[in-house]
């Protein structure tokens, strides 16, 4: 057991916009179907400042 639910997760596209529309109308926190703290919706926010991870010539790291 690994303390993980199925079906409990969200894809949100990498968007500063799409991120505030998901935390500020409450659509991510709908789809999880759990409450998300206002912490989380800015750390998401901040996230979203940082280059995306990138591939290597040998693909994905810890995939060569």
């Amino acid at each position: 057991m690994t303390g993980r639910s199925a079906g409990r997760g969200a894809y949100v596209c990498r968007d500063a916009a799409c991120i505030a529309g998901a935390t500020g109308r409450g659509l991510l926190s709908r789809a999880l179907v759990s409450p998300i703290p206002a912490a989380l919706a800015s750390e998401l926010a901040a996230a979203m400042t940082t280059p995306p991870i990138t591939s290597t010539p040998g693909g994905f790291v810890g995939q060569e």
